[in-house]
């Protein structure tokens, strides 16, 4: 069972909003695929909301001018490190904190004149993968995993997103588990992968007890040396990469606007 249901709009813009870069494409919908070269301009600094969005309107102008762009008209979705609770943003990692507070959605909708809507970044990497990566097909729960800075997570059952779930902050052993378990972590502590290794199969047990997840989807740079590490897990939970690399923002970004 595939979990594409709706058809949607089979071509859509997406934005994705991270500390260092803004990077925005064209996507094709009905393969999860970008047409054309992704564009993207430094994340300005300090990154205020006005400054993002004038940056994001920069993006959206120059990707209407090619000639398969959507319609002038047609949502964008946009991806935002953040908590994004009904358009808020409820937190801000690696942007300015004024972003706290800030309706996301209504700020990108003023300054591109079209609806906009705004998700978790990592949500938008799950959503992609669900659809288009290692997750299509997979009923019951998918936890996508990004290993990164901290850890990002994303839950989808049956096809459906359950937004916000930041198990990067359960605290294990005392401890915040991005504080251990991330890649930033591994790095800062100098750990070779057998150490690693130890540290996530602590946080993936723990996480398998409370979801009893269909399957593990691993995601971040990290997932490239998934050989170094995934085969000393020893979980029941199937556990596999994510295929949508780079470009899952944008892509999970450009789908959730044509489904929303």
């Amino acid at each position: 069972m595939t979990h594409s249901a709706s058809t949607p709009t089979p071509l859509a813009i997406g934005i994705d909003i991270g500390g260092t870069g803004i990077k925005g494409g064209i996507v094709d919908l009905s393969i999860g695929k970008l047409i054309g070269e992704r564009v993207r301009i430094d994340t300005p600094q300090p990154a205020t909301p006005a400054a993002v969005a004038e940056v994001v309107a920069r993006i959206v102008a120059e990707l209407d001018a090619r000639g398969d762009a959507p319609g002038s008209g047609t949502p964008v979705g946009v991806t935002f490190p953040a908590i994004i609770h009904r358009g808020v943003a409820r937190s801000a990692a690696n942007v300015d904190k004024s972003w706290i507070g800030t309706d996301v959605d209504a700020l990108f909708t003023e300054q591109l004149g079209r609806p906009v809507h705004v998700m978790n970044d990592a949500d938008a990497a799950g959503l992609a993968e669900v659809h288009f990566g290692a997750g299509v097909g997979v009923d019951g729960t998918v936890l996508v995993i990004t290993l990164g800075t901290g850890i990002g997570s994303a839950l989808i059952h049956n096809g459906v997103l359950v937004p916000n779930l930041e198990l990067g902050h359960l605290e294990i052993d005392s401890v915040i588990a991005e504080a251990r378990a991330s890649a930033s972590a591994r790095e800062r502590d100098d750990l070779s992968w057998d150490e690693y290794a130890v540290r996530l199969q602590r946080f993936f047990s723990h996480v398998e007890f409370l979801f009893s997840p269909t399957l593990f989807i691993i995601g971040g740079g990290i997932s490239k040396r998934a050989d170094d590490y995934l085969p000393q897990l020893s979980i029941a939970t199937p556990i596999t990469t994510a295929k949508s690399k780079n470009n899952a923002g944008i892509v999970g970004a450009a789908l959730q606007s044509a489904l929303s």
